[in-house]
């Protein structure tokens, strides 16, 4: 007789199989993806073959640990954890997928870490990428699953964790219509830890039985570096000028910050206004639009410099968000006035900045109400509230310092989740993989 339990495993097995089948067969169409990609910038054409699991580097001799974080953000925040690993006589290696984060972990890694690109999730990439590496421990980081690499991970009897896990509604939705299939991902992992309330009852919600909270790594990250010869400089191409920052901007919200520019510009005379693009690949049609609207704008990628005349600085460049944060003290978050979720508070929060957000925040919405309980937030509705709220803080230095002085206090309090989370994966470096169900 079939029991309940091994039916919902058989059924989980057959759809990891099914998954399994069809990645193989998209196998012939994978390097033409990845050359589409790679004109389109999204690849780096020197290290291609890191995506179908070839490295370019050989392993250290000892154990090591290959901790997978998908882009910036999440690779980021576990720069603290690296640092514990390597002092622990632990080796690092850390893989991620997006150009933009392998250059920044190129700069950022210390000795002892190694950065690859990580393998498209084939299962013949993801084999080769296994055999090659044979990490003693795999850690996933936030809410990336990649099911052959999982499966494959686990098959060898490496211990699989995953940290600072954040699960949004949205993601939780989705997985609930393949039940079974995350609850048998997710079995494979030998620790699972959240890095909130609500992505841990998600969790337990899509299957998962003992869910950790030792608190959100990005709490424990250090501020963003910045070069200092390019800060001073332009700190005096902008002088004492009014200066404000749209961070992280997707489509639509560059408009809503140059409206905002346009509403502000005659009672503040001067006015400077930063644009940052989440992707600064969009800088020319930004700046296009932004031009036709007869803005004079300036191109941080094409090393225009900030004159007297410019209203807007366009910062559509990689890796400096540091120095952007240190020129202006009032910071609009992107992604909050689209349905994007948001994107990291706690890095212009640490840079003291007084902070403005739209509505969405579901990426960071226990972050979120934390900063706008302490006061060193202010929430907008929509587009058309943002230059009410850029104005009430460039009008009113008293309330703009003492919002960002409650911000910079909050994110500059270790959480002590980096050290939780350390003691967790040193113990189960020690221990063999547990748990999962046979695809």
């Amino acid at each position: 007789m079939t029991t309940g339990r091994s039916h919902r495993s058989e059924s989980a097995g057959l759809g990891l199989a099914a998954y399994r089948l069809a990645t193989r067969a998209l196998g012939p169409a994978l390097p033409l993806l990845l050359a589409l990609r790679m004109r389109r910038g999204k690849e780096d054409a020197s290290r291609l073959t890191e995506r179908c699991g070839i490295p370019s580097l050989d392993r250290p001799d000892g154990k090591l640990v290959w901790i997978h974080a998908a882009s910036v953000g999440e690779s980021l925040s576990v720069l603290p954890l690296i640092d514990r690993l390597i002092a622990a006589n632990l080796h690092v290696l850390i893989t991620t997928g997006t150009v933009t984060s392998a250059h920044l972990m190129g700069e950022r890694l210390p000795e002892g870490a190694i950065h690859q690109f990580a393998a498209l999730d084939h299962p013949d990439y993801a084999a080769r990428f296994l055999d090659h590496w044979k990490p003693d421990l795999a850690v996933w980081v936030e809410s990336e699953f990649w099911p052959n690499l999982i499966v494959a991970t686990h098959e060898r009897g490496i211990p699989l964790a995953l940290i600072n896990a954040r699960i949004t509604q949205r993601s939780f939705e989705g997985w609930q219509r393949f039940p079974r299939f995350i609850a048998n991902l997710l079995d494979r992992f030998s620790l699972l830890l959240a890095q909130d309330e609500a992505s841990a009852r998600r969790l337990e919600g899509l299957g998962a039985h003992t869910v950790g909270i030792p608190g959100n790594l990005k709490h424990d990250a250090a501020p963003l570096t910045a070069d200092e010869k390019e800060l001073a400089a332009l700190r005096a191409a902008i002088d004492a000028r009014p200066i404000w920052i749209a961070t992280n901007t997707h489509e639509g919200e560059e408009k809503a910050a140059a409206d905002a520019h346009q509403a502000l510009a005659a009672s503040h005379p001067g006015l400077l206004t930063l644009i940052v693009p989440r992707h600064p690949a969009r800088g020319t049609a930004i700046a296009a639009e932004l031009k036709k609207r007869g803005f004079n704008v300036a191109r941080r990628s094409l090393g225009e410099a900030i004159s007297l005349a410019t209203d807007i600085y366009l910062a559509d460049t990689l890796g400096e968000l540091g120095l952007f944060y240190r020129l202006a003290d009032i910071a609009f978050i992107g992604g909050t006035l689209t349905n994007t979720g948001g994107h990291n508070p706690f890095e212009p929060a640490r840079l003291h900045s007084a902070l403005i957000a739209g509505p969405s925040d579901f990426n960071f919405s226990e972050s979120y109400a934390s900063f706008e309980k302490a006061d060193a937030l202010i929430r907008i509705e929509d587009a058309s509230t943002l230059a009410k709220a850029v104005a009430r803080l460039l009008d009113d230095a008293t309330e703009r310092t003492r919002r960002s002085d409650a911000a910079e206090i909050i994110a500059s309090t270790s959480s002590g989740a980096t050290d939780r989370t350390v003691s967790a994966l040193r113990a189960l470096l020690k221990t063999p993989a547990t748990g999962g169900s046979d695809a």
